[in-house]
């Protein structure tokens, strides 16, 4: 086999020059013509751009907040025994009135039987002595006994009569003790967990249930202590939903008058609608406070750079020559929906880079798209 001459290889050679040019021209934009025959640059990056604009946003600072109801009750017995029943199961809907469980009455009706039948003994003693104190009031009238006798039979009716009313009261008191032994529903509401069981033993701190009714929630907001001045009753409040609903406002109805000695945060309240029941007591949400409203420049999430703890943002800007990208730093604020907003540094009418900030310089040259 021969080996290729000198000018045979030159050929090949350039030959494949050829190719590789042709590819890169055709990878990296060589051709100095643009469509309709503008000169563009060829290592101009291709971006997105957006016109800031003012928009009507709010002035906010976002916090958690406990969503609490003023119409549920923890229901806890007023008796101590076992559980003999339990009438309702959780999720029930009751109605006020309505029997929830049952403790052992067994004892206590015992007692109420007992405190009667002693009733009934006195009963006849003061019937006797009212019997007594009127045959001696006739025979002092005749004469035949002293004042001092008819004064004994009245202190023995007046005391026999003391011990029944005395009983009577009692009898009344372990009655009503005796209805304690039923628990039922405060109100109208939803049954929650039930953790006790039946032939548990119970107190009175013992919970048995708890009992809500729904409607209105009242968020429990702590905010720091310094945000103190800017807050009181009327101040707006946003109630955040998942993305694609409205938030729900609301109004700050309480602000503490004293501040936590120990977190030094102040709490506020608002009351939040809830007719729908999109929301659960002792739900954790997250609500915004609502300082001010009034326009901003809202920036893309996409559009902003952090560098080194700070954050710039890009916008397309002509040289004479060319667009180039200029960084500019930014304030920013809170996230509004899927954006910044922007305390400074963006001006109304500004052409905003939202894409590829991240292959930016000042400086460089960009391509809008």
């Amino acid at each position: 086999m021969t080996s290729p001459s000198f000018q045979e290889w030159t050929f090949a050679r350039a030959g494949w020059w050829c190719v590789l040019l042709a590819v890169a021209c055709g990878a990296t934009g060589c051709s100095k013509k643009a469509q309709g025959g503008a000169e563009t640059d060829p290592q101009a990056i291709a971006v997105n751009v957006e016109a800031a604009a003012l928009q009507s946003v709010p002035d906010f600072t976002e916090y958690l907040a406990t969503l609490k109801s003023r119409r549920s009750a923890v229901i806890q017995p007023e008796v101590e025994g076992q559980i003999t029943r339990i009438f309702v199961r959780s999720g029930t809907r009751v109605a006020a009135g309505a029997p929830l469980l049952e403790i052992d009455p067994r004892k206590q009706e015992a007692t109420v039987t007992a405190q009667e039948a002693n009733q009934r003994a006195r009963l006849a003693a003061l019937e006797y002595n009212r019997q007594e104190l009127e045959r001696r009031r006739q025979l002092f009238a005749a004469g035949v006994i002293s004042q001092q006798d008819l004064d004994r039979a009245q202190s023995a009716y007046d005391a026999s009569k003391a011990e029944v009313d005395a009983l009577q009261a009692s009898v009344r008191e372990q009655k009503v003790q005796l209805r304690y032994y039923t628990v039922t529903a405060p109100a109208g509401g939803t049954i929650g967990d039930i953790p006790v069981r039946v032939g548990d033993r119970v107190k009175t701190d013992t919970v048995l249930t708890t009992l809500d009714e729904g409607g209105e929630l009242e968020a429990y907001i702590s905010i720091p202590a310094e945000k103190a001045p800017e807050v009181r009753v009327g101040t707006p409040v946003e109630i955040v939903v998942p993305q694609g609903q409205a938030a729900i406002r609301a109004a700050t109805t309480f602000v503490s008058p004293r501040v936590d000695d120990a977190t030094q945060l102040l709490l506020i309240k608002a009351s939040v609608p809830n007719s729908q029941g999109r929301f659960r007591n002792d739900e954790v949400v997250r609500a915004r406070v609502i300082w001010s409203e009034g326009e901003r420049v809202l920036l893309p999430i996409t559009a902003v750079q952090r560098v080194t703890g700070q954050t710039f943002a890009f916008v397309a800007e002509s040289d004479g020559k060319q667009t180039v990208a200029r960084q500019k730093a930014v304030r920013l604020g809170e996230i509004f929906g899927n954006r910044y907003v922007v305390l400074d540094g963006i001006q109304p009418g500004e052409k905003v880079i939202t894409t590829g900030v991240q292959m930016l310089a000042d400086g460089v040259a960009v391509k809008t798209e």
